[in-house]
């Protein structure tokens, strides 16, 4: 079984927001995949289905960002799911907007929720997909708060499909396949 972790904030005043790229990129994995996201438990919004024959369970923490780890502990220690089942799908400054990067393990790269995470599964290993938002021109909080331009929005469109393409090579095959096929990917 593979979690798939989609981070963000939740309340209405976030959606949409670049912080909540991962919960936007779940909503359009559990719309390819026919997976309704209508149990509440784990200090989250989850639902169960399958990719490729696989059983998945997505889930989007209600905690806040900085405190997504105690959503993750709580499904992890209830359902028994390895680390290395983990896929955490998150936003990244580092990378301009539509860009992907996979990796497998590493530091939080100074991501509150990623910070998060490791702390409280007690590991940095866990797959993670980083979608890039672009880097901040004035101050960070304004920047991960603020809504994409329509032409941005469109690139992450393109890089959600992507994503959910990377996931059932994950699930199929292996991590560093889908790294090595998708790590370049940038929507144009």
């Amino acid at each position: 079984m593979f979690l798939l972790v989609g981070l963000g904030n939740p309340g209405r005043e976030y959606e949409k927001t670049r912080h909540n790229v991962g919960f936007d990129c779940i909503d359009s994995i559990a719309g390819k995949y026919n997976i309704l996201l209508n149990r509440i438990k784990f200090k989250g919004v989850y639902g169960e289905g399958n990719i490729n024959g696989e059983k998945v369970i997505l889930l989007k923490p209600q905690t806040y960002m900085n405190l997504s780890g105690e959503s993750l502990r709580e499904i992890v220690q209830f359902y028994k799911i390895p680390s290395n089942d983990i896929i955490v799908i998150y936003d990244d400054v580092d990378l301009e907007v539509g860009r992907l990067r996979i990796r497998t393990k590493g530091s939080s790269g100074g991501h509150n929720g990623i910070k998060s995470i490791i702390a409280n599964l007690g590991t940095d290993e866990f797959i993670r997909a980083r979608i890039g938002i672009g880097k901040a021109e004035r101050d960070m909080v304004s920047h991960v708060l603020g809504k994409f331009i329509p032409e941005d929005r469109e690139k992450l469109n393109q890089c959600f499909e992507v994503v959910r393409k990377s996931v059932e090579i994950i699930i199929k095959e292996t991590p560093e396949k889908a790294m090595n096929k998708f790590n370049n990917f940038k929507a144009e």
